[in-house]
């Protein structure tokens, strides 16, 4: 004897059927059993709904990507320039409020305390702020002709780094490391560093992964630092990043921890590396996940350094 309809007891399929037991819990042998009984209409109708709920839900979810850090005053404008790498998309988002010549860049997509601290000088301060949005994850993951690829967008900048960086399949294929180093140029074009006269990066870690004591002697990246100065009462995790010594004196006179980056360090395709080897200053304010306050202060001595230098161009 069939399977009656489990609502009305009958030998009719209810269309919604379908997606009610999603919510349910509906028997599936019941379930399949009264689909058994539909016409061709009943199925087309599912079909047609099923494709529609999809649709509706992948729409959503991108305009949830793509408005990841959406303007927080009305008077913040945006600007957008758009990379591919294979079937990844990387959207730069530019907010300006007031441009005075502070531009900062952030180029991990999970690091939002460093956009809100941005945001926060922005909007008493004025300035513009580039953000890298792809996802809301700290790396790029694509793949190319059916291969696997993964890289930190922090090592893009040189050929170097993206050889020796990028995590592959063994068998790969040349033009993804052009088009890598390709969206590489793409962000530096846009942040212009060159009309800039600097570059001012934003950062954030997690809480005793890495930091300030990761760059002594004995350390993993001791190498890296030609200088290390120390405040002890602040955080180990908060610290300032720097290409040249008048920028680490001035932080070092200011009391915050600071790095100076060597000239032998090695080519890993970071950002710092591509500006010591173009020669454009680097400054990167990084701290912890969720400490606000100090990125905004972090951020204030570190826009101090490179005004009393003279490497703000006023716009």
């Amino acid at each position: 004897m069939p399977t009656k309809c489990p609502r009305h007891n009958c030998g009719r399929y209810q269309p919604f059927y379908f997606l009610l037991a999603a919510f349910r819990n509906f028997d599936a042998q019941i379930i399949i059993q009264c689909c058994l009984q539909t016409n061709y209409v009943a199925t087309l109708y599912i079909r047609i709904m099923f494709k529609l709920i999809l649709s509706l839900f992948l729409i959503c979810s991108t305009l949830l990507v793509n408005a990841q850090h959406p303007p927080i005053f009305p008077a913040m404008t945006t600007d957008s320039s758009f990379v591919k790498v294979s079937n990844l998309d990387i959207t730069l988002v530019k907010y300006s409020y007031k441009p005075n010549g502070i531009k900062f860049l952030v180029v991990h997509d999970n690091e939002d305390t460093g956009v809100k601290a941005g945001f926060d000088y922005i909007r008493w301060s004025g300035g513009e702020l580039i953000d890298s949005q792809y996802g809301g994850v700290r790396d790029y993951y694509f793949t190319y002709m059916d291969d696997q690829y993964r890289i930190d967008p922090n090592a893009i900048y040189t050929e170097v780094g993206v050889k020796t960086r990028l995590k592959k399949d063994f068998f790969s294929s040349n033009e993804v490391e052009k088009a890598i180093l390709n969206a590489g140029k793409q962000i530096v074009d846009f942040y212009d560093p060159k009309a800039t006269g600097y570059f001012l990066t934003l950062h954030n870690n997690a809480d005793g992964g890495f930091g300030i004591s990761s760059y002594l002697p004995g350390y993993d990246l001791a190498s890296t630092a030609d200088s290390v100065y120390i405040n002890f009462q602040m955080d180990g995790d908060d610290l300032v990043y720097v290409t040249e010594p008048r920028l680490f004196s001035s932080l070092k006179k200011a009391n915050v921890n600071v790095i100076l980056q060597s000239k032998f360090v090695s080519n890993d395709g970071s950002l710092s590396v591509y500006a010591m080897q173009n020669n454009i200053p680097y400054i990167n304010v990084e701290v912890q996940h969720g400490h606000l306050d100090e990125n905004l202060r972090l951020i204030e001595l570190a826009i101090a350094a490179l005004k009393e230098h003279g490497l703000v161009k006023k716009e």
